[in-house]
């Protein structure tokens, strides 16, 4: 019996839960384009919330993968495509106003149109550059 769905489920658990208590302590929605942005560009408002919460943000799994747990993936070795990967998710979520945890996670949960709408934008995008890429490169 496969159980690989269960990562999905605990990863959606942990997002959530971290929106949740990201909201409830300080009154922000979680969106980590937004935090990050923010840092860089010095228009983020409370730096020890945001350093705080990338610090769980790569220490966590640097800690997991420390401890020995990971979890296998199906990314590409290709740096060049990951690099383009990141570039094209880096300025669709500044176009976007927001990534896949402000507008999915917590833009959802709170019933927001334009988090719909952005979730099924991206999505759809998504579909069609991997559709692309495979029928195009053979990736």
């Amino acid at each position: 019996m496969d159980i690989a769905w269960i990562y999905g489920l605990i990863g959606g658990l942990v997002i959530g839960t971290g929106g949740a208590v990201l909201l409830l302590g300080t009154g922000r929605i979680m969106g980590a384009s937004g935090i990050v942005g923010g840092l860089v560009d010095g228009s983020g408002t409370d730096r020890r919330t945001t350093v705080a919460f990338l610090v769980g943000l790569i220490g966590v799994p640097a800690l997991l993968s420390l401890a020995g747990w990971t979890v296998a993936t199906q990314t590409t070795s290709q740096i060049w495509l990951l690099t383009l990967g990141g570039l094209c998710v880096g300025i669709g979520t500044r176009f976007a106003n927001g990534c896949t945890s402000g507008h999915g996670v917590c833009g959802l949960s709170r019933f927001s149109l334009r988090g719909l709408v952005a979730t099924l934008t991206y999505i759809a995008a998504g579909a069609l550059i991997v559709a692309a890429l495979r029928m195009g490169l053979g990736l």
